[in-house]
Formats: structure tokens, C-alpha cells, sequence
């Protein structure tokens, strides 16, 4: 998998952050820095760890499973991306206001990160360096995770939809690409 394959993957992997990071953004325009930069973290490194661990995961079997890596890598990407195209028809453009504290970001950062694990499991597969796709994917999570804040606060939900949408293909197109190469 290439560098630019890995930044395409980083940036439809955090479509979710990035539009829950839209969400936490509607508390208003008062929302500080210090807030944006504390979601950017929390998303950033739950990005960043998943891949890892569900590579981790994945290597411990995937010589029984090897012959079928391109088959198991489509189905897992086509099935995240899918679920993202799905939410972002089905969901609405409606945001539940999301809590900028420390305390409470945890359960937000994992939630949005399980489709991160899945993906980790794919590169089991592949001639991947996980550990330099995990940061990329956790540096560009957190990038978009202070921007997603910060357009929040300024547009509202109204882009929330759209990153979903277009995360979701880009893993699909990922996927079928992977699955024809």
C-alpha cells in the first residue's frame, strides 16, 4: 500500500471524527482552543491505536487465512464504507451536542475508531509499515478532528452528512481497488 493509499485511508477513516468533532463545534463560537485541541487528541490517538491493535490482532492468524487477504480486505472496507454512506443518508444532518470535556470524549474517540481496528486488520494482509500508517491515520484525524471543531462553531451540522458520505466511498473505491489489483 502506498504513502497516498494510506493518507486516502487516514482521511475517509476520520469522516467520523470529523463529523463528530462538527457537533462538539455547535456549543458556539465561544468554544477555546484548548477545547478543539483536546478532541483533536482524543480522536487522533483512538485513530491511531486501532489500526495497531487490530493489526496485532489480525497477524497472529492471517497465514491460514492469507489466500483470501484481498477478498477479507474488500469485504471489511466495503462494510465500513457502506455503514458510512448508509449514516449519512439515514442520520440526518442533525447533531447531538457532544461534550468537549476530557471525561467524557473517551466513549466519542472509541466509537468513531472501531472502523480504524477493522482496517488494521486488513493490512495484516498487505506490505503495510502499520506503525507509519497509524500515525499518519492519527495525525490526520487530529488535524481534521481541530478543524471539524472549529467549522461546528461557525457553519453548524450542516457539512456532518457530506464527510460521512464521502469517507464511505473512498474506503469502497479503497476496497475495490485492493480487491481488482
Amino acid at each position: 500500500m502506498s504513502l497516498f493509499e494510506v493518507f486516502l485511508l487516514a482521511l475517509a477513516l476520520s469522516m467520523d471524527a470529523f463529523a463528530v468533532s462538527i457537533c462538539a463545534g455547535l456549543k458556539g463560537r465561544a468554544i477555546g482552543a484548548g477545547s478543539a485541541i483536546i478532541v483533536g487528541l482524543y480522536f487522533g490517538t483512538a485513530q491511531a491505536l486501532m489500526p495497531v491493535i487490530g493489526f496485532f490482532l489480525a497477524a497472529s492468524f492471517a497465514d491460514y487465512i492469507n489466500a483470501y487477504g484481498n477478498i477479507i480486505a474488500f469485504a471489511l472496507l466495503a462494510f465500513i464504507g457502506g455503514k458510512m454512506i448508509w449514516e449519512s443518508f439515514s442520520g440526518g444532518d442533525e447533531c447531538k451536542i457532544v461534550p468537549t470535556s476530557p471525561a467524557k470524549m473517551l466513549p466519542f474517540a472509541v466509537a468513531t475508531s472501531i472502523d480504524a481496528m477493522a482496517v488494521g486488520v486488513s493490512f495484516a494482509f498487505f506490505t503495510v509499515n502499520v506503525f507509519l500508517a497509524a500515525l499518519i491515520i492519527g495525525t490526520t484525524t487530529f488535524t481534521l478532528s481541530i478543524a471539524g471543531v472549529k467549522i461546528g462553531s461557525v457553519f453548524g451540522s450542516k457539512f456532518k452528512s457530506k464527510a460521512e458520505f464521502a469517507g464511505g466511498a473512498v474506503l469502497i473505491l479503497m476496497g475495490l481497488n485492493i480487491l481488482i489489483s
